[in-house]
């Protein structure tokens, strides 16, 4: 891997960055190729002879053409090149693209590839910035990252039986199990047949079908996601709705 990142650019996009001394920055980064890695980047916050500081270009929701070396956790940047404008991100998009970069970070593991993810989470950030339906580019966003990290979620049919979902039923999903059909003595979130029909054909989401999605992604998204709060929902939080 090392001597391919070195010798090539490779397609990425930065997730997180933090100021690492007076003028460097460690950067959580997206790679088409390589997954999730961190990547030091030395004297980014630094100007250079009437040039800007190199840090500046790399922003999140930019694609950017990247190369680092190293053999250790954190790489070291080699090169960095603008690979298209930025995703122009305002208001609630912004908050909506804070909220999948974290999810990336917190979900992906390093160093596996998922290009299919990448080119996913493009198209899912140009949406965002035409500001069209986020509320359904955030939902097919969480369920495409649980499938490419292993959690893949059939929501056409029940788990035990295989029975088709009918749009007219409600259901009840269960995390270690799959979908069953609600009781009416269920005191879990149920979520109805014509939302679930929804989702597995990749619809728009509107309504009550957008409320009732967001909350069974929410339930979904919660095991792998653990104790600790997103800071993009608390952000979020403190403007309106969270995603």
């Amino acid at each position: 891997m090392d001597k391919s990142a070195r010798d090539h650019l490779q397609r990425c996009f930065v997730l997180h960055r933090r100021a690492f001394g007076n003028s460097s920055l460690i950067l959580e980064v997206f790679s088409a190729s390589h997954g999730r890695l961190a990547v030091l980047a030395k004297g980014a916050k630094q100007a250079r002879r009437g040039h800007p500081a190199g840090g500046d270009v790399l922003q999140p929701f930019r694609p950017l053409w990247l190369s680092w070396s190293g053999r250790g956790e954190v790489k070291t940047l080699v090169r960095s090149e603008p690979a298209g404008s930025a995703a122009e991100l305002s208001g609630k998009a912004l908050y909506c693209g804070l909220y999948l970069n974290e999810l990336l970070v917190r979900l992906m593991q390093r160093g596996d590839s998922h290009e299919a993810l990448f080119a996913f989470y493009h198209a899912a950030l140009a949406e965002l910035a035409a500001e069209e339906d986020i509320e359904t580019v955030l939902r097919y966003f969480e369920l495409r990252l649980l499938r490419e990290i292993g959690y893949a979620v059939v929501l056409d049919r029940e788990a035990d039986s295989g029975w088709p979902v009918s749009p007219q039923r409600c259901y009840v999903y269960e995390i270690e199990s799959g979908l069953r059909t609600a009781d009416p003595m269920d005191r879990q979130q149920v979520v109805s047949g014509e939302t679930l029909l929804h989702l597995a054909a990749g619809e728009p989401l509107s309504g009550p079908l957008a409320r009732e999605a967001k909350v069974l992604t929410r339930r979904l998204l919660a095991p792998h996601l653990g104790e600790r709060p997103l800071k993009s929902r608390e952000l979020f939080r403190a403007r309106g709705p969270s995603p």
